[in-house]
């Protein structure tokens, strides 16, 4: 047994935590149905929108690094395309994904971010979820284990897209509902949990982070034909405004 998987807690999680039965397993099956051979992260990983985002991520990451403790650091729902090559000071990567198909090799553990992880309390210098935690049906509850895993001081990268973009607001304005909510919407149906830049801050200090950083990749207008404009100088003055959401948060002591 690894020092990470010493002390794995076992059994079912809190009642107060736990997600409906039926609604995971339902939830569970219709993201794997669209994610599991790793083929469709790989096609939208290599879209310039989403490798800004990626690179925001990791920027932060590593300054929040810079000051962690030492330990290995954990990439939730990785897809075969991790963010954590090269990390400084030789730390461990250790990516971990639903499906066991798209883990690429190296340290790879599969789990399900919905259920306690297989990692002894304090174990971790950092934690990456990228666009994830929409898809889950208790944020607070796998922030919860994040806390649990993550040492004093560790750090937590979140990305997410942003429910309340320059063009949604706008939307809304006029009787129109946000992209994030369309049910027919072929991948955005899977987005059960969508945040705002103030509802995420808020979450996070509320599970025992403290963040530090906000950023944001493009501010967008998709027109008519369905082209997408994009500018990143708004997002960087404005990241609230922005197509997706990188948040930076330490663990607190």
């Amino acid at each position: 047994m690894t020092t990470l998987q010493a002390g794995r807690r076992t059994g079912p999680a809190a009642p107060d935590t736990a997600p409906p039965a039926a609604l995971a397993a339902a939830l569970t099956r219709a993201n794997q149905a669209v994610y599991a051979d790793g083929g469709s992260v790989a096609a939208y990983v290599a879209e310039p929108y989403h490798a800004v985002r990626r690179r925001l991520a990791r920027r932060l990451l590593d300054l929040l690094l810079a000051d962690a403790p030492p330990g290995p650091v954990l990439e939730i729902g990785a897809g075969g395309r991790t963010l954590l090559e090269n990390l400084p000071d030789g730390r461990l990567a250790v990516s971990a994904d639903l499906s066991p198909d798209v883990l690429t090799a190296g340290t790879g553990v599969c789990l399900d971010v919905e259920r306690p992880l297989p990692f002894a309390t304090g174990s971790l210098a950092g934690v990456v979820m990228g666009e994830l935690i929409e898809h889950v049906v208790m944020p607070p509850a796998v922030l919860r284990e994040l806390h649990r895993v993550l040492k004093p001081g560790g750090a937590l990268v979140v990305t997410t897209p942003n429910l309340a973009t320059l063009q949604d607001r706008l939307r809304f304005l006029a009787g129109r509902s946000p992209r994030q909510v369309d049910c027919e919407h072929p991948y955005l149906h899977l987005h059960i949990r969508p945040f705002t830049a103030s509802s995420l801050r808020r979450l996070l200090g509320n599970r025992g982070f403290t963040v530090t950083a906000l950023r944001s990749n493009y501010v967008g207008w998709q027109l008519r034909s369905g082209r997408w404009l994009q500018w990143r100088w708004p997002a960087r003055l404005l990241p609230s405004l922005g197509g997706s959401l990188v948040v930076a948060a330490r663990r607190a002591a």
